[in-house]
């Protein structure tokens, strides 16, 4: 599957069946996890199953792409962003598609996009909003922990509130390493597990969230290092909670009936001068150590 391979020169989108051989493991994760194929499978397919009937529900015409990068209450993407410059030219697996926000953003940026998720629903929805915004992106199903891409495939590789999802994050972030370039970037943004009023939203919003997420430790971040030659993160969301405080015990807004971590992009506008209050607050706190351990995301971006 080199360049030629994709698709991407003729600039036609396409959409690819996900292997079943994808759920055959290696022995060595089965035997460490002590969990089978059977049991590997049911899950993916909670999870396909979920993203499904929610891509199902999504309007991409409602969709501001700009917005889930630039926008004040996007700092994960506006971090990676800052170490990512310019992607013009660069070839970009986009892990975790969703609706295909990131997939577009980056093309219209100038890169060249494969937006990948478990979701056939996803990836059908991601291809609407790439057509929409006028850019070609290619679009497949695939399994992040175990890809079916030659080594040294991309520039770069992306994946937004994907890791939680997965049974073994740190076999995706090694499927990452593989099918990078020499000097590639991976990048990656997630919820972290330590904060108690986020863990508190979790169990309260059980209809926007699937039951086998698991929030990641922060240590992922010392794997990551052990694997890539250099490691940039940081942590946001700390005092700029008080927002879902806000949105939950004064807005009345009931949580499993719109996803917050939604609100805050398509309400930016309405919430920009509370948001940039309490970020400059999370800088010095972020400032105390263990304090980043705290936070709600965790973002990283790691060089090859």
């Amino acid at each position: 599957m080199g360049d030629g391979e994709w698709g991407m020169g003729n600039g036609e989108s396409s959409f690819l069946p996900l292997p079943s051989s994808l759920f055959l493991l290696p022995s060595s994760f089965l035997s460490n996890r002590e969990i089978g194929n059977d049991m590997l499978e049911e899950v993916f397919e909670k999870e396909k199953k979920f993203h499904d009937e929610w891509a199902s529900t999504i309007d991409v015409d409602g969709i501001c792409v700009k917005d889930y990068f630039e926008a004040c209450t996007a700092p994960e993407n506006r971090f990676i962003l800052e170490q990512l410059g310019d992607v013009t030219g660069k070839k970009l697996l986009d892990l975790g598609c969703g609706a295909g926000e990131n997939s577009v953003y980056f093309a219209k940026k100038g890169a060249r996009c494969v937006a990948t998720d478990y979701s056939p629903g996803m990836v059908e929805v991601a291809l609407k909003l790439a057509e929409n915004n006028g850019v070609k992106i290619e679009g497949m199903t695939a399994n992040a922990m175990q890809l079916d891409f030659p080594e040294n495939s991309f520039d770069i590789v992306y994946a937004s509130n994907l890791l939680h999802h997965l049974p073994d994050p740190k076999m995706a972030i090694g499927e990452m390493q593989r099918v990078l370039k020499p000097g590639g970037k991976a990048c990656f943004w997630d919820p972290l597990k330590h904060n108690p009023v986020i863990n508190i939203y979790r169990k309260i919003a059980t209809k926007v969230r699937t039951e086998d997420e698991t929030p990641l430790d922060i240590n992922i971040v010392d794997f990551v290092r052990s694997r890539f030659a250099e490691t940039n993160y940081d942590t946001f969301w700390l005092a700029t909670l008080w927002i879902f405080l806000q949105f939950y015990l004064i807005e009345k807004v009931n949580p499993n009936e719109e996803r917050y971590w939604k609100k805050i992009i398509i309400e930016q506008t309405r919430l920009s001068p509370l948001y940039n209050r309490l970020e400059s607050m999370d800088s010095m706190v972020k400032k105390i150590p263990g304090m980043k351990r705290f936070a709600w995301n965790l973002a990283v971006v790691a060089t090859k």
